[in-house]
């Protein structure tokens, strides 16, 4: 009679464990779904939200310009080269956002660091 008692045991465990298992893929599918249902909309929103660096950065970048050639009596020499500066931060802003380009201050893996570089 014992090895009936042990095979209902492993029985009744197998049963447990393929239910926690069904449970575990279930929310796991629940999850997935729900980010696959978000993401319709979230290429528009990503499309504002680069764009708006990038124009950001040339509306400061000309507002700076404007008020240093004020300010100096450079025109419009400051304007250009402002112009041009806040072009370059658009540009790097948007890689930033689009996670292209490290954070300033955040340490890049180096060879032998687990780079693509070391093997």
């Amino acid at each position: 009679m014992p090895e009936q008692d042990g095979a209902d045991g492993l029985d009744q465990r197998r049963r447990k464990l393929e239910d926690a298992l069904a449970a575990r893929n279930l929310s796991e599918r629940e999850a997935r779904d729900a980010k696959k249902g978000s993401g319709a909309g979230s290429g528009f929103g990503n499309a504002f939200k680069l764009s708006g660096e990038f124009i950001g950065g040339i509306v400061v970048g000309i507002g700076l310009g404007w008020f240093f050639d004020r300010l100096f009596d450079t025109s419009p020499w400051g304007l250009i080269v402002f112009l041009l500066l806040g072009f370059a931060a658009g540009v790097l802003n948007v890689l930033r956002a689009a996670g292209r380009v490290a954070e300033f201050g955040s340490q890049a893996p180096k060879d032998g660091d687990g780079g693509p570089q070391s093997k």
